[in-house]
Formats: C-alpha cells, sequence, structure tokens
C-alpha cells in the first residue's frame, strides 16, 4: 500500500471500492482533476491509517490521523486539504451528517515574494529567446499563474480590446484579464498564420509547454539576471497584483483580475505596499 504494511485482501477490496465510489462522486460534481488527485491521496493516507471500519465515522480517529501528520511535518494546507476530503467522503459518499467539530489548522502566513518593476525588467531581458520572453511578460502583465498561462489558447487572447480570457481556472471559474499593449506586436508574431485553437505558446514536440517546462524558464532567466530574490514563477502574479496596488487600482478590481473568491487573500498585497508604512523612517535614522 506504499508504506511497508501489509493489509488483509478484503480490507484492500474495501478500500478501493470507497476510493472508487469517492472518486465517482468528486467528477460528477465537476471536482478539478487536481483537487481530485489530491483528495483521493489524503482519503487513501486517513484509510491506511484508521484501518478498522473505514466506513464509520469517527472523530477521534481524524484527529489523530490529522495530529499524526503534523507530527511528520506536513503543512497546515496538506492537513486542511486531507480533512476536506475526509468530510466529503462522510458527508458526500457515505451520505451521514455528523457535525464536524474539528477546527482547520492555522495557516501559516507568508508575505510574499515580489520583484520590483527593475527586476521584473532585467529577468525579461535575461533571456535571447523571444517565446520564452513573451510567455515570462504576459504571465506577469496579466497576473497569470504558470498553468493557466501554458494553457492559454490563441483565441483566448484579443489584442485588439487588449484582454484575455482565463478558462477553467482555479475553482474550475473563468475570469477576464489585461493584456499589456506593450506586447501586441511580440504575440502578434508569435501566433501569425496560425490556427485559434493551437496554444499560444508551443513546445517543441508540438502541442503546448508543460508548467515544468514554464518554471524552467523562469529560474534559468532568474539565475542569468543576478536577481537574488528568492523568487518563482508565481512571483511574477505577486508582483503584478502589488504594483497594480501601488498604481492606485482599487482591490476589488484586483480582486478579480486575480480570480480571488475571497478578498482577504488580495488584501495580503497590501501589506506589502503598503505606503503608510514606507514613510515610516527606523529610529536608526
Amino acid at each position: 500500500m506504499g508504506d511497508g504494511k501489509s493489509y488483509p485482501l478484503f480490507y484492500c477490496m474495501t478500500m478501493q471500492i470507497q476510493l472508487e465510489q469517492t472518486e465517482k462522486e468528486l467528477k460528477m460534481r465537476n471536482f478539478s482533476p487536481k483537487t481530485i488527485t489530491i483528495y483521493l491521496c489524503g482519503l487513501r493516507r486517513y484509510f491506511e491509517y484508521k484501518v478498522v471500519d473505514i466506513r464509520a465515522y469517527d472523530e477521534n480517529s481524524i484527529k489523530s490521523f490529522l495530529a499524526h501528520l503534523a507530527s511528520r511535518g506536513s503543512s497546515p494546507q496538506t492537513r486542511n486539504t486531507f480533512l476536506s476530503a475526509i468530510k466529503f467522503y462522510y458527508r458526500d459518499v457515505m451520505k451521514t451528517t455528523p457535525r464536524f467539530e474539528i477546527r482547520s489548522a492555522k495557516k501559516n502566513r507568508y508575505l510574499p515574494v515580489v520583484l520590483s518593476r527593475s527586476e521584473i525588467d532585467v529577468i525579461l531581458n535575461s533571456t535571447s529567446n523571444t517565446k520564452h520572453r513573451l510567455l515570462l511578460a504576459l504571465a506577469y502583465g496579466a497576473g497569470l499563474r504558470v498553468s493557466e498561462v501554458v494553457a492559454l489558447r490563441i483565441y483566448d487572447i484579443d489584442l485588439n480590446e487588449l484582454t484575455i480570457h482565463i478558462k477553467q481556472a482555479k475553482g474550475n471559474k473563468d475570469r477576464i484579464s489585461v493584456c499589456p499593449s506593450t506586447l501586441v506586436a511580440g504575440m502578434r508574431e508569435l501566433i501569425a498564420d496560425r490556427d485559434g485553437s493551437e496554444y499560444v505558446f508551443r513546445s517543441e514536440q508540438g502541442g503546448g509547454l508543460t508548467t515544468r517546462t514554464a518554471q524552467k524558464t523562469f529560474d534559468h532567466a532568474l539565475e542569468k539576471s543576478g536577481v537574488s530574490k528568492p523568487a518563482t514563477f508565481h512571483s511574477l502574479r505577486h508582483s503584478f497584483a502589488t504594483h497594480l496596488l501601488e498604481n492606485g487600482v482599487d482591490t476589488r478590481y484586483v480582486q478579480e483580475l486575480l480570480g480571488h473568491q475571497n478578498i482577504r487573500t488580495t488584501q495580503l498585497y497590501t501589506q506589502v505596499t503598503n505606503p503608510m508604512l514606507k514613510k515610516i523612517k527606523s529610529p536608526l535614522g
């Protein structure tokens, strides 16, 4: 089962049946493939931990499992996701109606790594590959996640209206973002004489680039740029949000452009760009 333990055959069959039923229910409810994979992983680990009568709701077993995960170094986010999977199983698959008194773990709050405008310029100019430079520039200029930028089709971008239609992004939601006017000429050249259904950023083998390839592209540009911040591809999105707020764009508009469900997620960036804090001088001078 992946943990070095051996289990009776009947138990393995029971667990597999429960996982298949859960997967079917998740698909019927239109959960994303990524969420389904994570939920099934968490549920499998819970079943392997509980072993006895996995179909019966047992609050103490769930709490013990979550404590076990914490002792093994699992992040609060992982534990909360696994708890959501367990809740889904008992509520929506087993059709039990327990009162879940188990509270989610408090998440660690870290300020995002934000690149300055000059650092963005240096990073973009550190790659000589036009397609790669446009990839990074569009991710920054539109606030796109790495999975969103590699999934873009040509018909998703309206270069006349300067808009980008991001389809079925996180949470299976569509949204509209802005397309930088400075990229129009380069984008027109990149997609010239190509079918609208093609990926904007094609791989050498055909099809779209993988997220890993896009991440490596950023890592390589960052290394060449000499920028020392511990930035990742997602830092381009963080920087987009922060720079818009610095330009005076209302937080709710930034929330829509980023596709955040909760405005509190967007408000995290106000801590990075708070002008009042930046005006305070240290007592040291």
